[in-house]
């Protein structure tokens, strides 16, 4: 029995490493299927409607407060937002298991210049289901979900990325 645990410990051990290893990397087999239509309200109570982007580069991150590597991109995101918005970016945060309270702390601490939407297991299925976070996708001015990025984002790849489908 003992020798059973020792292996169940391990196995998990090995994916916890392969996950921690290969979650910062954009995951390649991102489709270029249609990204979901969704109506939001935002922090200031603004509805977000994802088709009224029609024509942009989204970035979509699904991120929470209570997250550390969550809070690691959010500078990097802010910075995003402010260079590309004038050739047509718009970021949009999506916070997973925050309560409103802490959420709007979190939003007024880091001055985020994006808006941003306290999400649900609904809003997470709309995209495939997000495994852990933080997971962003990147979605062309087509409306098509061009990559996903679950853990932390190589921002400099991004940044590549965002200009490309700028042009």
């Amino acid at each position: 029995m003992r020798r059973v645990a020792v292996v169940i410990a391990a196995v998990g051990l090995a994916v916890a490493i392969y996950y921690g290893t290969h979650a910062r990397h954009r995951d390649t087999r991102s489709s270029t299927s249609q990204a979901p239509a969704l109506a939001l309200v935002d922090l200031g109570g603004n509805k977000i409607d994802t088709s009224s982007y029609a024509g942009k580069v989204v970035l979509i991150n699904f991120w929470a407060a209570w997250c550390t590597p969550c809070a690691e991109e959010i500078p990097q995101f802010i910075a995003l937002q402010d260079k590309y918005r004038a050739q047509g970016l718009q970021v949009i945060g999506i916070s997973m298991e925050d309560r409103n309270s802490a959420l709007r702390d979190f939003y007024r601490k880091y001055k985020m210049n994006y808006p941003v939407v306290a999400g649900n297991e609904k809003i997470a299925e709309a995209y495939g289901g997000i495994l852990g976070l933080p997971t962003s996708f990147l979605i062309g001015r087509d409306g098509r979900i061009r990559a996903k990025y679950p853990g932390l984002a190589d921002f400099a790849k991004l940044e590549q990325e965002i200009i490309a489908l700028l042009r």
